[in-house]
């Protein structure tokens, strides 16, 4: 019938006898094989059918009770670019399960002959051929299809899977509910539109340790799921109630699609090293995550995902580099500062520039960063050199700030200061290619994770990978600690108890495109040794901090907005040592990046502006390198550095803060050159002393952060002060040298050198 509906069709067609739309609905009656059939007529029957796409299309994929809708759960109002290609994503997923079965049922002595078994299906339930689920797994052979009828099955004992076999819940997802402890002992299972809840005996609804599972449109309660290595797991269109999926080195599991909510502890733990010994269904797994559509289309996307996993692992942890500044002796300089010759700090390759600055570049490897000075390392390694090479102000940042503000008009950034995209930043930096492309471990994508405790927990040299996820009323969204790693691409992290991302233990990987605001503690929270890359967020509106770095944390933050945080931008301190560059930090209600209590850090190019606080903040032992950064439109000072602070403030464009250009107690020793000041409502550079031992931080603006998870920040303090840091040599003398000072509200103080500590009261933040 079909045939000849084809050839008629074909034939009335060319002649023009019906109009395009009545074909339209004559075929939107079609079952899916004959759509493919009528798509092989012709080119034009074949555009035919691709027109059928908001019809027949929409009806297909909406119709099959194995899915639902595609963009479910996080975006179900909105319809996917194409239903046929998400039906046909959801059908070849839905045959993932089998595609060993012919290599099973090889024989070697009749291959050509052999011709294969018709699969049974078995029907469970009242009335039917049996009345348990165990009865039917005792006559199933490979491959067959056990159907569960309406209803509510409780197992005994443990279910021992030894054959491939698909279970099915027959009607709307709902009707069949399954209370068992299923243990798989073989290859391949797939289960589809069940209920499970655990078995009276056990917490644990099902465990495998080295097949392939299939989970599709299923709903799991108040239990446990547990994968280990190597077996796979995939997972799609699920609701995960109160329920704890646990992946022990599993080389590659795929959840989509997913919702998870109600978790007393982590909803996803991800434990582990991916397996080196892979099942059957890894490179299967590998080809259907290429063939889907990718939340980061890029050029070179085909050719990255083609290399071998193993050997694109280094991407893990991103470059970074030790910074060295050096130049001639001065009374500034530690005498003892200047490395051993043979030690690690003289054999590191150099890049040498005009102005006397070294960057010594590291081998890569899984800790990267600015080096802290950590427990283990060799404080040689370490120098703090200030330069007295500078011939008049350098280039900076935000070159066009030079005139005078035009009182009430909105604030224009220059072309040349917008923020690059994800794909530009990618394309530019090939290892973050790399490792955005990458995919190891657990791939978890456009899943729904609320009203939890914890959403994926990484640990012990774990790998995942989130895309486009949304993470919402949790404790914490992503916590990744020893050693392990992360890729989140787009994801949505919002009102979190505590800080959204916790990084701990030299934890690491890519954290880029995601949208992070409304959490109650910080946005991304970075300690011991642990070394992200954050490109590219937007980090918003959070109660406390947008970034922290703290304890020896590392890190590269790159071409981020954040903005609109009730604390410091980024607040780096107790060692922490991050790289950040090219960030626009706007809108704050405090400081847009305070150091404190010894933090360190490399600080270039960034836009600080319209922040409550100063731009900048640095005391209480903080020495960061802060360089050719726009510092402007703060409601407060530029650049303050209070007491005990210190470090390079060099290069930089303060211009148009409502106080001080620079402001600096007078116990501090910055070395504060080559910066244009400009347009500042009080004076350029002003320097303060403090006599009468009152606070420096009235109406509570000295308050500190709580960092600590246990809630005590000063052990943080403690730990840390019995560390030898070369950083923190005695420098005996501040200096401000070759700076650009002009058109400011007030008169220019001299050098603290040269001018005398006068008594008055601490400066308001």
């Amino acid at each position: 019938m079909t045939q000849e509906l084809c050839i008629e069709a074909k034939v009335t067609m060319e002649t023009g006898g019906l109009p395009l739309e009545l074909w339209r609905m004559i075929l939107a009656y079609l079952h899916l094989p004959d759509l493919g059939r009528c798509s092989l007529v012709c080119r034009a029957w074949y555009e035919l059918i691709l027109s059928l796409d908001s019809t027949r299309w929409r009806q297909l994929c909406l119709g099959c009770t194995e899915c639902r809708h595609p963009n479910w759960p996080n975006q179900p109002d909105v319809e996917p670019e194409s239903w046929r290609e998400a039906f046909k994503q959801h059908y070849l997923a839905s045959k993932t399960w089998t595609k060993n079965a012919l290599d099973l049922e090889s024989s070697v002595c009749f291959s050509l002959f052999r011709r294969r078994r018709e699969r049974r299906t078995l029907s469970v339930g009242p009335g039917h051929e049996f009345d348990s689920l165990g009865s039917a797994l005792a006559m199933a052979s490979l491959y067959d299809r056990i159907v569960l009828f309406p209803g509510v099955y409780e197992e005994q004992g443990e279910i021992i899977l030894k054959v491939p076999v698909e279970i099915v819940g027959h009607g709307k997802l709902g009707k069949v509910t399954l209370l068992a402890s299923i243990d798989q002992h073989c290859s391949t299972t797939r289960l589809c539109n069940l209920v499970f809840m655990p078995a009276w005996f056990s917490p644990i609804m099902y465990k495998t340790t080295s097949g392939h599972v299939q989970f599709d449109n299923c709903n799991f309660e108040n239990g446990h799921i547990q994968v280990h290595g190597p077996g796979t797991c995939q997972v799609k269109f699920c609701t995960f109630k109160n329920t704890h999926v646990f992946l022990h080195n599993v080389p590659l599991c795929v959840l989509e699609s997913c919702e998870f909510m109600g978790s007393e502890n982590n909803s996803v733990t991800v434990e582990g090293h991916p397996s080196a010994d892979k099942n059957w269904a890894y490179k299967y797994l590998l080809g259907l995550i290429r063939s889907s559509p990718s939340l980061l289309p890029t050029e070179n996307s085909d050719f990255l995902m083609s290399l071998d996993l193993e050997s694109r692992d280094q991407a893990w942890s991103p470059r970074t580099c030790d910074i060295v500044i050096e130049g001639s002796q001065s009374p500034t300089t530690p005498a003892s500062s200047s490395p051993k010759p043979g030690s690690k700090a003289s054999l590191q390759e150099a890049e040498v520039g005009s102005d006397g600055e070294r960057v010594a570049q590291t081998p890569d490897s899984s800790d990267g960063g600015l080096s802290p000075s950590g427990e283990d390392e060799d404080e040689d390694q370490l120098t703090y050199r200030l330069s007295y090479q500078v011939q008049g102000p350098r280039p900076v940042l935000g070159g066009s700030f030079l005139g005078p503000p035009l009182p009430g008009a909105s604030i224009q950034l220059p072309s040349c200061l917008v923020l690059n995209s994800l794909q530009q930043e990618l394309q530019k930096d090939k290892e973050a290619m790399a490792l955005a492309s990458s995919v190891q471990g657990c791939l978890i994508r456009r899943c729904l994770f609320r009203d939890g405790k914890g959403g994926v927990f990484v640990c012990s040299y774990g790998r995942a990978k989130m895309e486009g996820n949304i993470f919402r009323n949790l404790t914490y969204a992503v916590r990744c600690i020893h050693n392990s790693k992360i890729v989140m691409l787009r994801n949505d992290i919002y009102r979190c108890r505590a800080s959204g991302i916790f990084l701990r233990l030299e934890g690491g990987g890519l954290i880029a495109g995601n949208n992070i605001y409304h959490n109650a503690e910080a946005g991304v929270d970075i300690r011991k040794k642990s070394n992200p890359l954050i490109l590219c967020n937007q980090i918003h509106h959070g109660l406390r901090s947008g970034i922290v770095v703290l304890g020896n944390g590392k890190g590269v933050i790159r071409n981020n907005q954040i903005f609109s945080n009730k604390e410091a931008g980024i607040y780096i301190l107790y060692h922490g040592n991050p790289i950040v560059s090219g960030n626009h930090i706007f809108k704050g209600r405090a400081a847009g990046i305070a150091v404190n209590e010894n933090g360190k850090g490399l600080i270039t190019e960034n836009v600080i502006r319209e922040n409550q606080w100063g731009g900048v903040d640095i005391r209480r032992g903080g020495i960061p390198v802060l360089r050719s950064n726009l510092i402007c439109f703060g409601y407060s000072d530029g650049v303050v550095v209070g007491e005990e602070g210190k470090g390079l403030i060099e290069g930089n464009t303060i211009y148009a803060n409502k106080g001080c250009g620079v402001w600096m107690m007078s116990s501090s020793l910055p070395h504060v050159t080559s910066n244009h000041v400009s347009y500042n409502g009080l004076y350029g550079v002003a320097v303060f002393s403090q006599k009468d031992g009152s606070s420096e931080f009235p109406g509570g603006h000295g308050a500190q952060e709580n960092f600590s998870e246990d809630g005590d920040a000063i052990l943080w303090e403690t730990e840390l002060e019995k560390e030898d840091d070369p950083l923190r040599r005695p420098i005996t003398i501040a200096l401000v040298e070759s700076n650009s000072i002009n058109h400011n509200g007030g008169e220019h103080a001299p050098p603290p050198a040269l001018a005398e500590e006068p008594s008055m009261a601490p400066h308001s933040l």
